[in-house]
């Protein structure tokens, strides 16, 4: 009988194989599987996404984003070759890192100098003063959103108050420039225009929390829902334009003579004075007393609020009537 043993068991060892590099996938799958992000990692991932659109239109994905906390000696060792490193200045004179990877720098270039964001690998050069001005105003805006986004979260202790400073030809100085403090550390990996170009984008604050604390209300849902309605309805109303009528003096006139006004005519008067001006509302109401003046050569009221009661009474309204003949038309 013909000996099969090494028939049956070559492919029993593959399917030990495929199984074992099936597991091998799946274990690598879910060591790189991403992690919910929160507070300042979230925030960071909005804040930026709404600076590069609103900026210079440029459409940004985080696909991976990691915080942890460095040591100076770590941070340094995190820079690429060929990135863009800027400095970051802060409150009680705290200074942070912000550095674009090659690939994203080319990126924010070219949809500036192009609209768009090419295919093409970046060309190897080192970055500019000019590179760092281009993305300076991205940066500034990317940073306020972060503060914007954490107004209520204990991440703003450190990432507030912090906006772009200077421009480094390279890393080398970053270990005499930055404290020897602990850092917090937002290492983003970045896809540029649905994928165009991807690459690094880091962000390094001291992790020892030198902004301003989060803001901390005690109201409820409910009432802090009402407080915004009233700010937001107050901002509205405060701003609405009000007409003030400075009156001299008033007067009553037949119907018949008002009619038969013409250019020139004369109407006295009577108990009106300089020094008895009313401010009235358009409704007739009386706001405030005060005398006719100048200011700065054009006329002017003097509001005088413990003036006396004017002489001047308004009108009261007159009741609407029916007239029996139409009234004469004006010339």
């Amino acid at each position: 009988m013909p000996h099969n043993t090494g028939r049956v068991a070559a492919p029993s060892g593959g399917r030990l194989e495929q199984n074992g590099i099936r597991r091998k996938i799946t274990h690598a799958r879910n060591a790189v599987a991403t992690v919910p992000v929160k507070g300042a990692a979230k925030a960071w991932k909005l804040a930026l996404a709404r600076a590069a659109r609103d900026t210079i239109g440029l459409e940004v994905d985080l696909t991976d984003l990691q915080q942890d906390r460095r040591a100076l000696a770590e941070l340094l060792d995190l820079p690429p070759e060929r990135a863009l490193v800027l400095m970051l200045a802060g409150p009680k004179e705290g200074l942070g890192l912000m550095i674009f990877g090659p690939e994203i720098l080319a990126g924010i270039v070219e949809m500036q100098m192009m609209g768009r964001v090419s295919m093409t690998p970046p060309i190897v050069r080192r970055p500019t003063r000019t590179d760092a001005a281009m993305v300076s105003t991205l940066i500034d805006r990317a940073l306020s959103g972060l503060e914007q986004e954490l107004e209520r979260d204990a991440d703003l202790v450190w990432t507030s108050g912090f906006r772009y400073a200077s421009f480094l030809e390279d890393a080398r100085p970053l270990s005499l420039l930055l404290e020897d403090v602990n850092y917090q550390v937002l290492r983003a990996e970045l896809a540029l225009a649905g994928g165009a170009k991807s690459g690094l984008l880091l962000l390094a604050l001291p992790a020892d929390g030198r902004g301003r604390p989060p803001q901390v209300s005690d109201a409820t849902p409910i009432r802090a829902a009402e407080l915004v309605f009233a700010a937001a309805l107050g901002e509205q109303v405060m701003s609405a334009n009000a007409e003030l009528v400075a009156v001299l003096a008033h007067l009553k006139l037949p119907i018949d003579a008002v009619l038969q006004l013409k250019t020139g005519d004369i109407l006295p008067l009577t108990n009106a004075g300089l020094d008895q001006i009313n401010l009235e509302g358009l409704d007739g109401t009386r706001l405030s007393g005060g005398k006719l003046g100048q200011n700065r050569g054009m006329r002017a009221i003097r509001m005088m609020e413990t003036a006396p009661a004017a002489r001047i009474a308004a009108p009261k309204p007159v009741k609407k009537q029916h007239l029996a003949q139409p009234l004469p038309k004006v010339g």
